[in-house]
């Protein structure tokens, strides 16, 4: 397990006995801080929460089949599922696996764009070509979910080739934290790149949770 990322959580415990009401999210584990603040937030308290290994992100081929297997094991459990994953790298097969279960996912192909909203998100894409994201989970975690996976500490001298085409770093940030601005601009400081910030907060994702069958 990797120091610091959150790998596999159970927020609430499903109970075949209270099925009636409940909603699952199946999510990635980069966005559970943000669900259960929105969670608490908003007294969304029928929605139970399971997260997968944020690291199948370096393996995204391997997210259908987990969410799949996810829904399948949890679908006696509730009167509704939903996938808070955008796309994120598969190709439209998750989408398949969401046609064939039943269930529905947020809308984007990954989750800057779903913080920024979607045309917004184009804005920045058509506005600056080259941009590297962050995000508050990514900030937090950027040793183990960047530096680490490029091998940046044993082969430093890579970052130039990684990076070469990158102008800038811009990150996303979901809460008002001074020590993620910080850390966001230390990562931006390691890559060699400009910083630039913008607050989304938690965009669409909020949305998507109240629209529920029992909200």
């Amino acid at each position: 397990m990797t120091a610091g990322v959150p790998l596999f959580e159970f927020a609430d415990t499903p109970d075949p006995a209270r099925k009636t009401g409940r909603v699952l999210v199946i999510a990635c584990g980069a966005l559970a801080r943000e669900i259960l603040a929105i969670k608490a937030a908003n007294g969304l308290d029928h929605i139970d929460l399971t997260c997968l290994p944020a690291q199948l992100h370096n393996t995204p081929d391997k997210i259908p089949g987990e969410v799949k297997r996810e829904i399948l094991a949890q679908q006696p459990f509730y009167d509704e599922i939903l996938i808070a994953y955008a796309d994120c790298g598969t190709g439209g097969l998750l989408d398949k696996v969401l046609e064939d279960t039943g269930t529905r996912r947020i809308e984007g192909a990954h989750c800057y764009a779903f913080f920024t909203g979607l045309e917004a998100f184009d804005r920045l894409e058509d506005g600056q070509l080259g941009t590297f994201y962050l995000t508050d989970f990514l900030a937090r975690h950027f040793q183990t979910m960047v530096i680490e996976p490029l091998g940046l500490d044993w082969h430093p001298q890579l970052r130039d080739m990684y990076f070469a085409h990158y102008t800038r770093v811009l990150y996303l940030a979901q809460t008002e934290d001074p020590a993620l601005e910080a850390a966001a601009r230390a990562a931006a400081d390691r890559l060699g790149l400009p910083f630039e910030i913008q607050k989304t907060g938690y965009g669409m994702l909020t949305g998507f949770l109240k629209n529920t069958s029992a909200a």
